[in-house]
């Protein structure tokens, strides 16, 4: 063995590591000056902070019928949101699947996936608010674009990373495409696409609270309203009436996928 090799450091200097790291650093100092971070603003709304929770609380329990009206909208919102969203979502990543579908249905069904996963359920939901109108259907047609996005797209990779050798024993029988899906495909992804949408629901849940902000209806509406008037102690309540909403939808959620997985 050379005496180069002998003298060799065990652990080389990865310099174009180094240097992407100091860039990202130089970088961050100068993203931060733009943005006028300051200590002397952080300390400011410390304060500013602090004075806003004093008036948040005791939290205010007097407007129980005002609460259950707009959370009772945010959960229609998102199961019928969620329940048209897999509904449309099924066939959509059924035709996006490389493995059982020609290219050129593949790549029309990707590019309807990614355009509804391209933009923001809020930014979707400021759409259909224009489109037609403040209230919960501008609410539940976001988040059926959002469902269909997250969805589609799983439910498209569950079915590339099926076993093909049932799907070539059933065909070998003679039977149709839909028997296919129905004997082959389905049984082999079936506990994954409830997890999917157990999930989705979960997430509506929470979308559910921040569309309604916009104009889209439920909860979101009545917490933007009570900000607006400087009912702090309402917002709060409202705050941790949403926690406990989410709270429950993840319980329940939970409970589903251990059932059917």
């Amino acid at each position: 063995m050379s005496a180069a090799a002998t003298r060799r450091a065990p652990f080389p200097a990865n310099w174009p590591a180094r240097l992407a790291w100091a860039g990202l650093a130089a970088y961050t100092v100068y993203a931060a000056s733009l943005f006028e971070l300051t200590w002397t603003r952080f300390l400011v709304g410390i304060d500013n902070g602090a004075r806003f929770f004093d008036r948040m609380f005791p939290p205010l329990m007097g407007k129980w019928d005002l609460l259950w009206r707009g959370m009772s909208e945010s959960v229609e919102i998102a199961l019928i949101a969620t329940f048209l969203g897999v509904l449309i979502a099924m066939p959509v990543g059924l035709l996006a699947a490389r493995n059982l579908m020609p290219a050129w249905v593949t790549w029309g069904a990707r590019g309807l996936i990614a355009m509804c996963r391209s933009f923001h359920p809020m930014i979707v939901a400021i759409l259909f608010v224009k489109a037609v109108g403040f209230g919960a259907l501008a609410g539940i047609m976001a988040l059926i674009v959002s469902s269909i996005g997250f969805i589609a797209k799983l439910f498209a990779e569950a079915i590339e990373e099926i076993s093909l050798k049932q799907v070539e024993a059933v065909r070998a029988t003679g039977a149709s495409f839909a028997n296919v899906l129905l004997m082959a495909v389905v049984p082999q992804v079936l506990a994954r696409f409830i997890g999917f949408a157990t999930y989705q629901l979960d997430s509506n849940l929470r979308n559910s609270t921040m569309v309604g902000i916009v104009g889209g209806g439920g909860i979101g509406a009545t917490l933007f309203t009570a900000f607006q008037r400087f009912d702090y102690d309402f917002v709060l309540t409202i705050l941790i009436t949403i926690i406990a909403l989410i709270m429950i939808g993840e319980v329940v959620s939970g409970w589903v996928r251990r059932t059917f997985q």
